[in-house]
């Protein structure tokens, strides 16, 4: 499953070259190739050391590492749900994404102007938090009145919907984003066509001067920000791996920001990833937390979920300390598994099926 994640944030707060950074070749994953789908998206490889220690072992043809796919969204100004500068373009483009990753200025460069002359993070997470809540509010008034018709004429699920987003509808306008509202698991599908923004999970990265990547931020709307220096993240992503590692030790760092970023977003969405290896191919799948393991397998393919019969699975550091598939089967740490199995984070599978 491929993880997309909106980068926004007002103009000048580095949110531009944070997505340079992160899809420059030479970034997150120096050893892994990246591709660039349009001006504004690019295709990120997911830093894991567990999928190159996979590789040294068995030596495959080709590694190929989950992705996250990042989109640089059109900045944001004040009245943007009502189509201010590209507020309409800002407004689609986050839709399409599953999260989002919002760039709060932190940093205090003269040179580089603010929006409201001033560096202010809170007030800067409080103007897209509002435009966002004003356009999810215009969103379900609009569609108010199909779901009224809807739940007269098809009864008990559609009433569902209806209520649903009169409730969310209710919360919004009391300043409280729709997936920080109390909904359970049915309402908030019932909702799920509405495509409301601010249901989806946001993660705050903090912009901050070089000198201060490694201090205590406030928290900004309740969480704890990411902090990173999209400028050091840059210079990063320009150099080699040996010399990065250099540069991270000089800094105090033991990964870079943009790995952190990665990791933070997985946990955000409650994904993980389990492994396939063999000397044709080693490569990071993305799941959720709690998937199944045939649900593990129709990642791969549709045909693996519909025809799953077992798996055979070690834990990655079985598979590191019996080296491989066939130690781990001669130690006895190779498990048979059967549709009821949760694939655990790190788990290396293969898949017995038939259709």
């Amino acid at each position: 499953m491929a993880l997309s994640i909106g980068i926004v944030g007002l103009p000048n707060v580095g949110k531009s070259s944070l997505f340079t950074a992160l899809t420059k070749k030479g970034g997150l994953a120096a050893n892994y190739p990246f591709a660039t789908i349009e001006p504004n998206t690019g295709m990120v490889p997911v830093p894991d050391k567990r999928l190159d220690a996979l590789a040294e072992l068995d030596k495959p043809a080709k590694i190929i590492p989950a992705t996250v796919e990042f989109v640089d969204i059109a900045g944001l100004v004040e009245g943007a749900s009502h189509g201010e500068g590209l507020g309409n373009k800002f407004l689609a483009n986050i839709r399409d994404t599953d999260a989002i990753c919002e760039v709060v200025r932190f940093f205090t460069d003269p040179n580089v102007g603010h929006v409201s002359k001033k560096v202010d993070p809170q007030a800067d997470v409080d103007t897209i938090k509002t435009e966002l809540i004003l356009a999810d509010v215009a969103t379900i008034e609009k569609a108010l009145p199909r779901l009224e018709k809807e739940a007269k004429r098809f009864g008990k699920e559609k009433e569902l919907t209806y209520k649903t987003a009169q409730k969310v509808l209710a919360g919004l306008l009391d300043e409280h984003r729709a997936l920080s509202q109390d909904l359970t698991e049915e309402e908030r599908t019932s909702i799920r066509e509405l495509c409301l923004l601010t249901m989806k999970p946001i993660l705050y990265v903090a912009n901050v001067d070089e000198d201060k990547i490694g201090e205590e931020l406030p928290e900004i709307d309740g969480q704890k920000p990411l902090p990173l220096c999209s400028k050091t993240e840059a210079e990063l992503s320009e150099l080699d791996p040996e010399d990065a590692a250099l540069f991270m030790e000089e800094l105090g760092l033991e990964e870079s920001g943009l790995a952190r970023l990665i990791q933070a977003a997985y946990k955000l969405l409650g994904l993980q990833s389990y492994f396939t290896s063999g000397p044709d191919e080693t490569r990071a799948w993305t799941i959720p937390v709690g998937a199944k393991a045939p649900q593990a397998a129709g990642v791969i393919h549709s045909d693996f979920e519909r025809g799953f019969i077992k798996a055979e699975t070690a834990s990655f550091e079985d598979y590191i300390a019996y080296k491989g598939d066939k130690g781990c089967r001669d130690a006895g740490k190779l498990r048979q598994e059967g549709k009821d199995y949760v694939v655990q984070d790190g788990d290396v599978m293969h898949f017995k099926f038939n259709v």
